[in-house]
């Protein structure tokens, strides 16, 4: 009686049959996508004729140079205070109410525009100006709110 097989001798294949497996495997695949690869070489061609693909394939070559570039700018004082600036500001704008940041933007916008008339007309203005100016309500709301203003940036530095 026959002994029952129990190990199943894989075959060993060498260089050639792997190469001509894996040929086989590429051109299932390039049959499978042809559109698409056909695709994806026209628009490498375009790349280089545009010269972009050169620029790239610079790049990735030199990425070792860039990088370390790149690390040293951004280590520098001014950019490290422009970051940090940045953030803070974003957390300030989380904190401000969106209703009043609207007011205050429009505001501007008005009292730059007023400025602005008042520059070209050359207008002097002098100490019993001020005076009346004091009673106009805008002027008088504006003072108010620049008051307040300094006083809690006074309180705020103080912290």
């Amino acid at each position: 009686m026959a002994k029952p097989i129990s190990k199943i001798a894989e075959p060993i294949l060498n260089e050639k049959d792997m190469q001509d497996q894996t040929l086989e495997k590429v051109l299932r695949e390039l049959t499978q996508n042809g559109d698409g690869i056909q695709e994806a070489m026209k628009l490498l061609q375009e790349l280089h004729e545009s010269g972009i693909l050169e620029a790239v394939t610079s790049l990735v070559e030199a990425k070792e140079k860039i990088a370390k570039i790149a690390v040293g700018q951004m280590l520098r004082p001014p950019v490290t205070n422009a970051i940090n600036n940045g953030m803070a500001a974003a957390g300030l704008l989380t904190e401000l109410n969106p209703e009043m940041t609207k007011i205050m933007m429009e505001g501007l916008s008005k009292g730059l525009q007023k400025a602005e008339e008042g520059l070209q007309q050359n207008q002097k203005v002098g100490l019993f100006d001020l005076i009346k100016l004091a009673k106009d309500p805008d002027v008088n709301r504006a003072m108010g709110f620049g008051i307040n203003f300094l006083k809690g940036l006074g309180e705020g530095m103080k912290e």
